[in-house]
């Protein structure tokens, strides 16, 4: 076995959550560097065009590595529970069998998005002067989403054993790659939009690849050809967890695609300011993701070994320290996010002021409630880890329906910078129905112990 696999089914809670989410954070780190990175370089070797391009292509983006992203965590609530089970025989079947279907999903969802790139951008009123960008940077994007769908995989089975180590270096190696690639192609060789695109997708084959050498040094999970046959029951179950997260993703971008929708009508100057701050949601919420993914590991370890009162100690300590971290975030942003936001924008001195006043009051109205999404993310991320992925695209659905209503009907009545609520609105309605779920689910799993071991 890995040095780096974790058994979290002991020890003190907040530390093993600790010690699992602090790599999470430091790669998350990086990953959105290099996001950052890509529009920083963009908007200043390019323009304020270019930054516009990124932010029109954003949300559709982001829906496709969301699709990656649910189905590989989806995946691995499986094995999680199974290896807090010591059930390593089924744990390899489930390993190979999720691998299969990384496979085929990968190469179904290019094909789609491929065809479905220009279509959604044409209904997101994408305007005309950067929709040859906007496609170019999809197009891009899109080719590499195999690669996105097995980085995804590998980190997430690694994670799933307690191992937030080896995707935090795999991600430091893509971060490093990226930037570069990024300086030589867009500001070196002046290649375009559409070479940042190509950086990423450079970058993650690296991390897809050091994930997977991790993977193979993991004894327990050593594949005979008798894991590799496939089983339709096994399959279901896996989809079963995987499908619902991956909706999810999707319907929360959707719900994001709206918003884009809405944006693109109020102007060049706006959507510019809009990207900015939107690239900056990832560090936002970067140690918010963190704290979810150890919980989703933690929870999914325990309930496997029935340990029902350790998750429920584990959510407390997940919820104390992702609280003072949302509150450490919202006041540095507050304090110093003007002079971040203006690293991504470039132009005249009229345009940058008129840019940044968009880019900083949004990013103001999202920071002072940030502990309503650290919320959200710890919460669903228990839930899922017990193997329900149901209510948490329930509440994904919730999350569209609220920044749907806030976009299209805000803005009639309290002009265009209303739709910077949208995404409070959508954590506060995600928030009710995931604290409910939680704390029902928690009393039904306390009482079904109770009953066996009496």
């Amino acid at each position: 076995m890995s040095a780096h696999v974790k058994d979290m089914t002991s020890g003190t809670p907040w530390k093993e959550l600790l010690i699992f989410a602090l790599p999470l954070m430091v790669g998350n780190v990086f990953q959105q560097l290099y996001t950052v990175m890509d529009s920083v370089i963009v908007g200043q070797g390019i323009g304020v065009n270019a930054l516009a391009a990124l932010g029109a292509a954003d949300w559709f983006n982001w829906m496709v590595v969301g699709l990656a992203t649910g189905f590989s965590q989806g995946f691995s609530i499986q094995i999680a529970q199974q290896f807090g089970a010591r059930d390593y025989d089924h744990l390899k079947k489930t390993v190979a069998a999720s691998y299969t279907l990384s496979l085929a999903m990968g190469i179904l969802f290019t094909i789609i998005m491929q065809a479905a790139a220009r279509p959604v951008l044409v209904f997101l009123n994408t305007p005309e002067n950067i929709m040859g960008d906007s496609l170019s940077y999809l197009r891009v994007s899109f080719a590499g989403f195999i690669v996105v769908m097995a980085y995804n995989m590998f980190a997430s089975v690694l994670r799933a054993l307690g191992d937030s180590r080896t995707p935090l270096i795999a991600m430091i190696i893509a971060a490093v790659i990226n930037i570069v690639l990024d300086i030589t192609f867009v500001m070196g060789m002046h290649m375009g939009v559409a070479s940042a695109a190509a950086a990423t997708v450079i970058a993650q084959v690296f991390s897809a690849i050091y994930c997977f050498m991790a993977v193979r040094k993991i004894t327990i999970l050593k594949l005979s050809p008798a894991d590799w046959r496939p089983s339709g029951r096994r399959m279901g179950r896996l989809m079963y967890l995987g499908a619902p997260m991956a909706f999810q993703n999707v319907i929360i971008s959707i719900g994001g695609m709206a918003i884009q929708s809405v944006v693109n009508r109020f102007g060049l100057a706006f959507v510019a300011g809009f990207t900015a701050t939107n690239k900056l949601y990832g560090i936002l919420e970067v140690a918010a993701t963190s704290f979810g993914f150890s919980m989703t590991t933690y929870t999914g370890q325990n309930l496997g070994a029935k340990k029902i009162r350790r998750i429920s100690r584990g959510m407390r300590s997940s919820l104390v320290m992702a609280l003072i971290t949302s509150e450490i975030i919202s006041v540095t942003m507050i304090l110093f996010g003007r002079w971040i936001l203006r690293l991504f924008i470039s132009g005249t001195p009229s345009e940058i002021r008129e840019v940044t006043d968009i880019a900083y009051h949004y990013l103001f109205i999202m920071s002072v409630p940030l502990f309503v999404l650290y919320v959200l993310h710890v919460t669903r991320s228990a839930i899922q880890g017990m193997g329900d992925t149901i209510i948490p695209m329930i509440a994904g659905f919730t999350e569209m329906v609220m920044r749907v209503s806030v976009v299209m009907i805000l803005p009639h009545f309290f002009g265009r910078e209303s739709v910077f609520w949208a995404e409070v609105a959508a954590w506060a309605g995600a928030d009710m129905i995931l604290i409910i779920a939680y704390l029902v689910k928690m009393r039904r799993l306390s009482a079904s112990a109770t009953a066996l071991s009496g």
